[in-house]
């Protein structure tokens, strides 16, 4: 089975794992498998319509699935998907006091 690396933020909807296995012949199927073993991680992956959040980016083997087939690109048996959630905000510089 593929195994997933999972981000520090969606560890906690894991168990605190850091890698799991899914089942699934493409990466729709291996994310929704995982979604089915963890549930919390469904709303944090899709979107209502099924597809990918627009700030989660899945990557096979180092490459985009976006720039692939998407959820529709296969798996193989030892094939690695990372998860990576987009990250947005950050410290104000020093100067500015709130």
């Amino acid at each position: 089975m593929p195994t997933i690396k999972i981000p520090p933020v969606l560890r906690a909807s894991v168990g605190g794992e850091r890698e799991v296995v899914a089942a699934g012949e493409n990466v729709g199927e291996v994310l929704h498998s995982l979604a089915a073993a963890h549930p919390a991680t469904a709303t944090q992956l899709f979107s209502d319509d099924g597809e990918l959040n627009r700030y989660v980016n899945v990557y096979v083997n180092d490459e985009d699935v976006r720039v692939l087939d998407g959820l529709d690109t296969l798996i193989g048996e030892g094939d690695v998907l990372v998860i990576l959630p987009a990250m947005a905000g950050g410290a104000a510089p020093s100067r500015y006091r709130w």
